[in-house]
């Protein structure tokens, strides 16, 4: 079936992805008692949502620090030649935790997730190579933490 907004993105749409987004393992009951939908409606709503790649997956929310990587940093990467190496390479790294193309003088920003202030040396000794600058921010406090997209931001056509 064709992905139609108009029917999977309405207000109980919206309101599923929400409550979803703030407990993935809520069930299909659980789901309809807050929006007013039977369990298996909400379960035929999620399936159609699921085909048309709304929603891409259901996730655990991993406290990092808890795994021993208590350092989080944001690596800034300009004049990379060619852009696809560092791309390839940080695929692989797991501390990179997201990776994004930029505009302005930046080409790529890293999330990344380290253990020790070696490690993140040693993460940035594995970049070097592929660029001629890089920038590197860590993190002191992040006042604000929010999972997955904010579905009430949404722009609704009038």
């Amino acid at each position: 079936m064709p992905f139609d907004p108009e029917k999977l993105l309405d207000k109980t749409g919206l309101e599923l992805l929400r409550l979803l987004q703030e407990n993935a393992r809520m069930s299909f009951a659980d789901l309809g008692k807050h929006v007013g939908l039977t369990a298996p409606a909400v379960a035929e709503r999620m399936r159609r949502m699921e085909e048309a790649g709304i929603i891409t997956g259901y996730h655990a929310h991993v406290d990092a620090a808890k795994l021993g990587l208590e350092i989080k940093a944001f690596i800034r990467v300009s004049d990379c030649e060619p852009c696809e190496r560092i791309v390839n390479l940080v695929r692989e790294l797991p501390e990179v935790r997201e990776c994004h193309m930029l505009t302005g003088s930046d080409s790529y920003i890293l999330r990344i997730e380290v253990s020790s202030i070696a490690h993140l040396d040693a993460l940035i000794s594995r970049l070097r190579p592929f660029t001629k600058s890089i920038t590197t921010s860590i993190v002191l406090e992040s006042p604000v933490h929010k999972i997955g997209t904010d579905v009430r931001a949404m722009r609704r056509k009038t």
